[in-house]
């Protein structure tokens, strides 16, 4: 006997009417509740059961040969045969789908935001994640206070006032109860930061609270303490947490008893001492671990090893290693490339002989060798520098970027600039022209290049003074404030006191540079002299931890000094 032809087009599904007539047909017949021996037979009667119900009635007596001949072929997936979600209203038993559970468990905490949060980061407002922001009025009315002027303040308080007018915007046009709508709060997402999911609420009423009497009600400060204490009256089951850069705000806000945070979302890092110095010690250890697999070759007069092993992962693009054990050879390298579980080692050029000395300058300890590799390979773009007083930072990048302007022809000019942040008070406005203005701010550099002329004894007096002439032709003093919209060509540029930049500004510099220019930032972390600015929030630090692991970037950090005893012992103990 032949067998039927398959269906020529798919079987239709039963409406829901009919699927549930059947269903309570199946349970109302002994064999539906008579209970099953085991859970296979189950499994296969339910899907079985499933299938007949979908399959559409015979059209022809061909269809009455065997169910599985006839039947169109089942989907790879029996899920959507079973449907749970048309039983569970007659079968109790049923399991409930799970809910995705949400990131607190208690309500979301409301941030009150002093002006100083605001004035320092602009975009303060969506850092909060899925908090909730409240601004008392009276912050407000300090924006609106400073908003004219040409400082990063007044530009950062007009960004802020921008996102919220855009903010309040989001409202809906046909809103008619604009009052209760800004009482529900505004939702933070809807200007297209989607990292924020709580609500912005603005004070739109008055606060009766009771303050001690010392402290005077008209000051914003205090008014700001008052709306934080009436909130949490108001809320008692919400924590409130006061949020200030203001170091004595805080000590007040704890003295009432309020909680009181910093902001810390500028910050890079919450530790000095944890940021990324570029060098690595290999363990002694390390040739046995790592050189049954090594690979090694020579070319250009360096040599090269190609290693697998344990120290892989916590190699860095760039670093620097060494190994110095007693009784073995010294290893000075740098990482030049990672691929999976390999990495590629590449020896360094030893600029503390006196014959590869860089105009004069010879390395005088380890971390110097390290720097001068960077600061000569033109393959580096972006190189920071950082270390206490005396490390020799200003000299070297001098040098070398004196080596490749006049020797190797590689730049055209150098440019040196600096924040131009006084240690004491300030002496006041300068008369000249830029450079002219700029030059009392650069006495680091005329120090280095008297230094840098005085390695030349052979040449004369008159040999140094034209060296001089020629070197200051090929060095212009720019200053920071004439930076927007530039673009440096082949230059090799030097920025000084780079510890002194907010990571606004120091991106505002590196984004400068155009092809073929290198980018030097020196400073130390410990002389932070702008206000607002710690070693974690500090624009250097900021460049060092981003730039980290960079193929065409590279850090050292600068341990010892060498510029005189006096100078380190002060360095120690002061």
């Amino acid at each position: 006997m032949p067998l039927p032809k398959p269906p020529a087009k798919r079987a239709s599904l039963l409406s829901a009417a009919d699927f549930e007539a059947t269903a309570t047909a199946a349970r109302k017949s002994p064999s539906a509740a008579r209970p099953r021996p085991a859970p296979a037979p189950a499994r296969e009667t339910s899907v079985a059961a499933a299938a007949v119900a979908v399959a559409p009635p015979a059209p022809t007596p061909r269809a009455k040969a065997k169910a599985p001949v006839s039947l169109p072929p089942a989907p790879s997936s029996p899920a959507p045969l079973i449907l749970p979600a048309h039983n569970g209203a007659a079968n109790r038993k049923s399991p409930e789908p799970r809910t995705r559970k949400p990131r607190g468990t208690g309500p979301a905490k409301l941030f009150v935001l002093d002006t100083n949060v605001l004035m320092h980061d602009p975009m303060s407002l969506f850092r909060f994640e899925e908090h909730d922001i409240y601004l008392p009025m009276i912050t407000l009315e300090e924006l609106d206070g400073h908003k004219k002027g040409m400082t990063e303040v007044s530009r950062n308080v007009r960004q802020v006032s921008r996102e919220l007018d855009a903010l309040a915007a989001s409202l809906p046009s046909g809103s008619k109860n604009t009052a209760e709508d800004m009482a529900e709060g505004l939702s933070l997402a809807h200007t297209g930061h989607r990292e924020a999911g709580g609500k912005l609420f603005f004070q739109t009423g008055l606060m009766e609270t009771v303050l001690p009497a010392g402290l005077p009600q008209g000051k914003a400060d205090n008014q700001i303490l008052a709306v934080v204490q009436a909130l949490r009256k108001q809320q008692p089951k919400r924590e409130v947490v006061l949020v200030s850069k203001d170091i004595n705000m805080r000590i007040k806000a704890r003295a009432l008893g309020l909680p009181a945070e910093d902001y810390f979302n500028d910050k890079t890092l919450e530790d000095g001492d944890l940021l990324y110095t570029g060098v690595l010690p290999l363990p002694a250890d390390f040739w046995e671990h790592h050189g049954k697999t090594m690979e090694s070759w020579q070319q250009a007069g360096l040599t090269y090893y190609r290693i697998s092993g344990p120290m892989v992962p916590a190699l860095m693009v760039n670093q620097f290693v060494y190994l110095e054990a007693p009784g073995a050879t010294s290893l000075y390298a740098k990482v030049t490339e990672i691929t999976g579980k390999h990495a590629v080692l590449r020896t360094l050029k030893d600029y503390s002989h006196q014959k590869n000395a860089v105009w004069g300058v010879a390395a005088r300890n380890r971390e110097q060798n390290f720097a001068l590799n960077l600061l000569m390979d033109p393959d580096c773009d972006f190189i920071t520098l950082t270390g206490t007083a005396g490390t020799g930072k200003t000299l070297m990048t001098l040098a070398s970027a004196l080596s490749q302007v006049l020797d190797d022809r590689r730049y055209t000019e150098i440019i040196v600039t600096r924040v131009t942040v006084p240690v004491g008070e300030d002496i006041g406005f300068l008369p000249g022209t830029e450079e002219e203005k700029m030059s009392p701010w650069m006495g680091a550099l005329d120090d280095n290049l008297e230094v840098l002329a005085r390695g030349d004894s052979g040449a004369g007096e008159w040999g140094r003074a034209a060296t001089n002439d020629l070197v200051r032709s090929k060095i212009k003093i720019k200053s920071l404030n004439f930076m927007r919209g530039r673009t440096f060509l082949n230059k090799y540029v030097i920025i000084d006191e780079a510890q002194n930049l907010t990571p606004k500004q120091m991106k505002t510099l590196i984004t400068r540079a155009g092809p073929g220019t290198k980018i030097v930032c020196l400073g130390n972390l410990a002389q932070i002299d702008t206000p607002y600015l710690t070693e974690g929030s500090s624009g250097l630090t900021y460049a060092v931890d981003r730039f980290k692991g960079w193929a065409h970037g590279g850090h050292v950090t600068l341990a010892r000094g060498e510029r005189s005893r006096l100078a380190d012992f002060a360095s120690d103990v002061l």
